[in-house]
């Protein structure tokens, strides 16, 4: 039953507001929550839901963070070889 009602609860923070979120905030959400979400079943099994969200969900965070600045990092990457790309002049045709 407890699973059962934060699973519901899960859902449902994860269903609201996502649109006003900036990427870094929607990514970790999503992380977390289904991060928690397995951890809760495979906690479940194990006998203890509760510690199985409490770990899911450490782990969700702290990876959906690195993923998060992983892509932030190629996107920095990416426009910087834009910019350059645009600063160089095309040669003269004679």
């Amino acid at each position: 039953m407890n699973t059962r009602v934060l699973l519901s609860a899960l859902v449902a923070v994860s269903m609201s507001g996502c649109a006003n979120m900036t990427p870094t905030q929607q990514r970790m959400l999503s992380g977390t929550a289904g991060t928690t979400a397995a951890g809760a079943a495979i906690g479940a099994i194990a006998g203890n839901a509760g510690m199985g969200a409490a770990f899911g969900a450490g782990a969700g965070l702290v990876g959906s963070y690195l993923y998060d600045q992983h892509k932030r990092a190629e996107q920095r990457a990416y426009d910087q070889g834009y910019q350059q790309g645009h600063q160089r002049q095309a040669p003269a045709n004679p």
